[in-house]
This record gives C-alpha cells, structure tokens and sequence, in this order.
C-alpha cells in the first residue's frame, strides 16, 4: 500500500498567493474515506474571505477579458504541463479523498488534459463572433459573445478534479475569471489543482481558490459580485442556490443536479454485452456517479435469466482500498452507508424484492465500505413508480433496479417515470426500436448500445426535469460562460434623402 503523505493546508488561493485565514470561523476534519485511520488534516475557514476572492476577481476580469484569446490558449496549454508533472500526485489524492481506485483516478486525470483539448478546438467555436453580410439594406449585422465577469464553479466530491475542471477552462478560455469552491470532502484536491495554475503562470486574480463547507459555498453563489453560479450537485443543493439568488435576477445559474438513469434492455439486445454495460454503470464508482444506472427495465422473455446472471456477476468483482486497485472502492462517508442501507428497507415497504442485500462490508482498513445491492419489481405500473420514494430517489451509491416490460411503449412510459432526467441508455439490435423509443424519452443522454455512464465533451451534457436547468456544459459551455452582442453597422453612410413621413427635411 502506497505511503499516507501528509499534505499541508495552504488555505485559500487569492491575487495569486495561498494564504491561511486571518481570522477563522470555524474549522473542520477529513479522514480518508478508504481508512479512517489515515488521516488528511484540519482545514480552517473565513467568511471575509468570501468578499476578497470576489472583489480580487473582478479586478482582475477588467484585464483578462482584454488578453488576446491566443495568449489565454497559451497559459491553458501551459496548465495541461503542470496537470502531466502533478499527475501522481493527483492520483494519489482522488484515492485517499475520495476512495477513487488508482486505475479510474488515472482516467480522471486524463479527462483534465483532454477538456483544454476540446474546449480549444471545439467549444470555443460556439463563442466565435459572426457576420452576416447585407442584414438590412447598407447594413452588416455582427453578433460577439462577451464574457459574464466573475464565475463561482462549486464542485462535488465524486469527480473532484474533472466537474470543475469542465467549468472552468471554457470559464478562462472565454475570458471570465474564476473563484472554486471545492467540495468540504475534497479541500486537499482543491488545493493541488489550484497550485497548477501557479505553476502554468496565470494572472493573480484570475483564478482563486476558496475553501470552506456549506455556509461559504452560500454567501460565495449569493455575493452581489458574482455574475455566474456553475455548479455540479444533488438537485436539494441546486434547488438552495435558485432559491438563494432569486432577486439577482442578472446572475446566471448552470446548475447540474443528478439522475435517476435508466436502461432498457431488449430481448433482441446482444444479451453478454449488454449485461455487462449495465453491470459497470450501476456499480462504478460506488454508484456515486450523477450517470449511474439504478434503474433497468428489460423485456419480459429475458427477465428471469437477466437477473439470474447479473445477480452472478454483481458478486463478483473486487471491493477494496483504491491502491488494491479494485473495481469498487468506498463510499464517501459514513452517513452515505447509512443512508444506503435505509433506504433498502425502504425498497421493500414500498413491493421490491432485494435479490442481493446491500450491507457495510468488513475490511482490513476501516473504510467506508459496501457491497452493492440488486433488487427487482416484477409488476410494476406508471403510478406506483411515481408515488415510490425509493424509485425517485437518487441514493449515489451500487444500488440496481430490475424491472420487466411488455411493450415498447410500456418501457417508455417506465423509463419517464422518474422526476429526473439526466441519462438513459437502450440496448436492442434493432436502429429502428432505437429510434422509436429515443424520440420519446425525456432524458438529456440517450445511448444505443451504451452504458448511461461516460460522455464526450465533443457533444453537449446535461438534463431534464430535476437534472438540470436547461444549460448543458461540455461541448455548450460557451453558452453559459458568455453573453451575445448584436450590432448593425453601417461601414460608409452616406446620407440619400429623407424616408420618414412627415419628417420635413428639407423645409428652411
């Protein structure tokens, strides 16, 4: 097992230097999730903080909105240097954090350089200026997307690095400047991160880092300050920040809450491929991923040997500490257990037969540790998945759902059930049954032939109902981190005659 390295808090990152709170409101502890015994430090916070990260910002906006965009490309090239040269060192943290297996850790790592990548060559299109040539007679219409100002990205603990990281390089790249709030169970991550834009050389101001629980992320989103909320959380915390700001009618709010995902496997899919897509979606990541599938309606003919051998197979792969490299590390806290184990109970109140018990696992480090569950509902209707707490739920952690369906429409029906609407997946060797159903779901995502988990940022993200508000990120960032102006212009005016009527002009 890989050494417990004692990491120093340097506190937050403001006008380009780390400082530790003048004067702390409070403080709090973080042990690893994977070995509560291994612990990570005593993190202190303060709100005055809050106002000088947001003010440092938006001085420093007044500049980096007028940097040339191919020197704002260079410093973000210069960033994917410093990702590559503190790569171990950001492996090493996602597993001690946050119980992220060494082998998932590194494909996060990855998704940092690969987002600089894509927001140069792709999104940053979306933020290009056009003309339209002769728009009105004599006249040249163009349309320019200006950046919002001062951007708070508040991040999750499940993908710590990646979330934000999607935020804020479109953020940078189309000239805003940032302040992160990381996740209260991620500060360590934060803090390295941050000092990866130290070392690339950015500006002082334009990037700042401010750490604190729950109460700093609030007066940070609700700062008269700021001109945009990017946030990536559960739907209850999205719908505070709504809420919060709802007289700042100015600040723009792209907020990411979650899914309840769903796949619907049919009796034509290619039955081995298909059960194992389902099985990795459900269970990677503790199920703490706002992509995991926890709900999969398959058709009738093949729902007995469906849930036969996923039952097999969900027994069968490693849970452990993240440096085991197992498929399945811990969940991030001993309330998520608990909750976890809650409402399984609650799964068979509501008619769910639990086929695999989820329980806390024993292990020879004290983690957060459990394995995954399997439960199915064999006659299920439109209204009872409306009225089942457990079926609206999103419980972020290895939980699957097995239900069958008779029609293609009633597979449909099933699937839009849910109040959310993040991702959905269909599995059938069938284009036509594809297509016939993706017409219909009311998901942000829908796959063919793919899992619910995993994205390009080449394409937009994002969902409905309680997923989302209707901003989708990656590819469509720009959208959010940018404002359009329009203007007519008129290159050579030359005045003719009068054309108003009733306008006198050439009366003495």
């Amino acid at each position: 097992m890989q050494s417990r390295h004692k990491f120093e808090f340097l506190g937050n990152l403001i006008s380009g230097k780390f400082s530790l709170p003048k004067d702390p409101r409070g403080e709090w502890k973080l042990s690893s999730p994977a070995d509560r015994d291994d612990f990570l430090g005593t993190f202190t916070y303060s709100f005055t903080d809050v106002d000088q990260a947001v003010g440092i910002a938006k001085e420093a906006f007044h500049r980096w909105r007028k940097v040339k965009l191919a020197d704002r490309i260079a410093l973000l090239e210069k960033l994917k240097v410093s990702f590559t040269k503190k790569e171990e060192i950001l492996m090493n943290l996602l597993a001690r954090e946050v119980g992220k297996p060494l082998w998932e850790a590194k494909t996060e790592i990855q998704s940092l350089l690969n987002k600089i990548d894509i927001t140069i060559q792709e999104t940053s299109k979306f933020g290009a200026p056009q003309s339209i040539k002769g728009i009105l007679p004599g006249t040249d219409g163009t349309v320019e997307y200006r950046p919002l100002g001062v951007m708070a990205v508040v991040g999750p603990f499940n993908f710590p690095l990646h979330l934000p990281n999607g935020h804020i390089i479109p953020a940078l790249l189309f000239g805003n400047t940032v302040v992160f709030k990381p996740s209260e169970k991620a500060p360590l991550l934060g803090q390295a991160y941050a000092e990866c834009f130290l070392d690339a050389g950015f500006p002082p101001g334009v990037f700042n880092l401010l750490q604190g629980e729950r109460e700093t992320s609030r007066r940070l989103v609700v700062h008269e300050g700021v001109d945009g909320v990017l946030f990536t959380g559960s739907y209850e915390v999205g719908v505070r920040i709504k809420q919060d700001t709802l007289h700042q009618h100015w600040k723009l709010l792209a907020l990411e809450m979650g899914g309840k995902n769903t796949s619907i496997v049919h009796a034509d899919a290619e039955f081995d491929f298909s059960l194992h897509e389902v099985l990795v979606s459900a269970f990677i990541t503790a199920g703490q991923r706002c992509t995991a599938t926890s709900r999969v309606l398959v058709e009738k003919p093949l729902f007995e040997k469906f849930v036969e051998q996923f039952h097999l197979k969900a027994k069968n792969f490693k849970i452990g500490h993240p440096f085991e490299q197992p498929f399945m590390g811990p969940l991030i806290d001993e309330s998520s257990v608990d909750r976890y184990i809650k409402y399984q109970g609650m799964a068979q109140r509501e008619g769910c037969e639990l086929i695999m018990r989820g329980k806390a696992l024993e292990h020879e480090t004290k983690g957060n540790y459990v394995t995954p569950s399997v439960c199915t509902f064999k006659d299920p209707t439109v209204e009872q998945i409306k009225k089942s707490a457990f079926q609206q739920t999103e419980l972020f952690a290895p939980n699957i759902l097995v239900m069958p369906f008779e029609s293609l429409e009633e597979s449909i029906a099933f699937a839009n059930a849910t109040q959310y609407g993040l991702a959905s997946s269909v599995f059938t060797g069938s284009r036509e049954k594809f297509l016939r159903t993706q017409e219909d779901l009311q998901f942000g995502v829908i796959n063919w032939n793919r899992s619910t988990t995993g994205s390009s940022s080449r394409l937009p993200f994002g969902g409905l109902k309680k997923s989302g508000n209707h901003f989708p990120t990656a590819v469509l960032a720009a959208r959010y981190c940018t404002y359009p102006v329009s203007e007519l212009q008129v290159a050579n005016p030359k005045f003719k005659e009068a054309i108003c009527e009733g306008l006198l002009w050439d009366k003495p």
